[in-house]
């Protein structure tokens, strides 16, 4: 793939261990799937919406894939589209940036100006 970053969406206090520990090593349902479920820019709107529409506010938090090498894989999900897993933990370094979504008055995720 040629995606170089992917997206993490987190409850506020996940984000909080994570930069409190260093290392992410999965949200619950990361840990119970078995890798770390990413989306890319063109996905993650979806993913808000469908797992986190309930989460007010959401950390959006944007992954350098390169550093992580192997240990990511691009597999087959949501409608057939490819996205990126990671099977081990992520580093806080290979974090590029972060926001804090809130839910707008229409029940949706507003995203950064310029996202798209």
């Amino acid at each position: 793939m040629t995606d170089f970053f992917a997206f993490k969406l987190l409850p506020p206090e996940e984000w909080t261990r994570w930069r409190e520990s260093g290392t992410f090593e999965g949200s619950p349902v990361d840990i119970a799937d078995g890798y770390i479920h990413l989306s890319t820019r063109d996905q993650v709107r979806e993913t808000a919406a469908k797992w986190f529409a309930q989460v007010d506010p959401t950390i959006l938090a944007m992954v350098d894939l390169q550093p992580l090498g192997d240990v990511v894989k691009w597999e087959v999900s949501r409608g057939g589209a490819l996205f990126p897993h990671v099977y081990g933990t992520i580093p806080l370094g290979a974090v590029a940036g972060h926001s804090k979504l809130r839910l707008g008055p229409d029940g949706k995720h507003v995203f950064p100006a310029g996202f798209d």
